[in-house]
């Protein structure tokens, strides 16, 4: 990536854990990032990165005073949304029934922040960047290529983020899968949503990151070896082969080796 996303695209993810350490070894060695424990100033917030481009970010989960929470709550990676006015976009997001968790916050002269949750109960992040535009490398081994949002309400879901930001929600023009909804951006797939029926009874809505990678079926060993759950073992469907884990401390993310669209003959 080399400018700034379009509004409405994911630009970031982060993770927060209750063991920040356990995390970074477990992602770095799965993915080849590097990454370390960051200065008190920023909370000991870590930027990971691999080729020395921002990848993801990983934090200790605490309270905003710095305590830690109890009950402490589950890990979980947040997709960030890019949005050229956070100001303006949770004006909107709390007229479309959303419902603001944090912020709006400054962070440095990097950008400005803020997490909130969609009316369906999905937790997300938006960002309006400064000096930082977010992710550096995409779509590469070990880096992001995909986020998608499992919600019980694809409707409701759909007319509240087209309310928020300048994206569009249309069905899915690949063939052979089930039914499925692409979030686009100036006519260009950024992101994609389906329902909870296929996943366990009780999951919640939820944003899930899909890492690229170049082995599947490697990853997925070297994961479950490292303590990680696999909660969908390596599979082959329209977009490529994927499996979806849960790293050691419970946090659910997709990886994919993804195939380009057929093209018409």
């Amino acid at each position: 990536m080399n400018g700034p996303y379009k509004s409405g695209a994911p630009c970031w993810i982060d993770l927060m854990v209750p063991d920040q350490q356990a995390a970074l070894d477990f992602y770095c060695g799965l993915f080849g990032w590097t990454g370390e424990i960051g200065p008190p100033e920023q909370g000991g917030y870590s930027v990971c990165t691999l080729k020395g481009k921002p990848v993801a970010g990983i934090m200790k989960a605490m309270n905003p005073d710095g305590s830690i929470p109890d009950p402490m709550p589950p890990a979980v990676w947040t997709t960030y949304l890019s949005t050229d006015s956070l100001d303006s976009t949770l004006k909107s997001l709390t007229d479309a029934r959303g419902r603001i968790l944090m912020g709006p916050v400054d962070v440095m002269d990097l950008g400005r922040m803020a997490v909130a949750t969609d009316p369906t109960g999905a937790a997300f992040g938006l960002w309006e960047p400064g000096s930082f535009d977010g992710a550096g490398i995409v779509n590469e081994h070990g880096a992001l290529i995909w986020n998608e949002l499992s919600t019980g309400d694809t409707d409701a879901a759909a007319a509240f983020y087209s309310a928020i930001l300048p994206v569009t929600a249309a069905p899915s023009e690949a063939e052979g899968g089930p039914a499925y909804t692409e979030f686009k951006v100036a006519g260009r797939a950024v992101a994609g949503m389906t329902g909870l029926d296929n996943l366990p009874p009780g999951t919640p809505p939820n944003w899930l990151p899909y890492f690229h990678v170049d082995s599947v079926d490697g990853i997925q060993s070297a994961a479950a070896e490292a303590g990680a759950k696999v909660l969908m073992p390596a599979f082959d469907m329209v977009a490529g082969r994927m499996a979806v884990l849960a790293d050691p401390q419970g946090a659910p993310f997709a990886v994919i080796t993804a195939k380009a669209p057929e093209q018409p003959a």
